[in-house]
């Protein structure tokens, strides 16, 4: 193998990282999800604001969220009976924002 295709093979991820990017990316590719991620790009929401926003059951609703949730997508805190839910961190904003310019231009 040549030099250049040898430093290449070297700079690539490893097979974890490439694992987990990989998840991040089908996690992000379900519309369902993408829609919570827009709601929640604007403000803190409720599992039962997000039902009236997607016109949803909280069964489903809540299920995109663990998913979500395990990806380290978003985030949440209980208040009394309510939890709420945010963006996990700016990357989250970053990468959402990302995508939605990249496929607007």
């Amino acid at each position: 193998m040549n030099e250049k295709l040898s430093n290449i093979k070297e700079s690539m991820i490893n097979k974890e990282l490439k694992d987990r990017v990989s998840n991040l990316f089908k996690v992000i590719s379900d519309p369902t999800r993408i829609s919570i991620l827009f709601a929640l790009k604007g403000e803190d929401l409720t599992v039962t604001e997000l039902t009236i926003i997607l016109d949803m059951t909280q069964s489903a609703v809540s299920h995109q969220l663990r998913v979500l949730r395990d990806a380290n997508l978003v985030i949440n805190k209980k208040i009394g009976k309510e939890v709420i839910y945010r963006l996990a961190d700016e990357h989250v904003h970053m990468i959402f924002n990302q995508a939605i310019e990249h496929v607007i231009e």
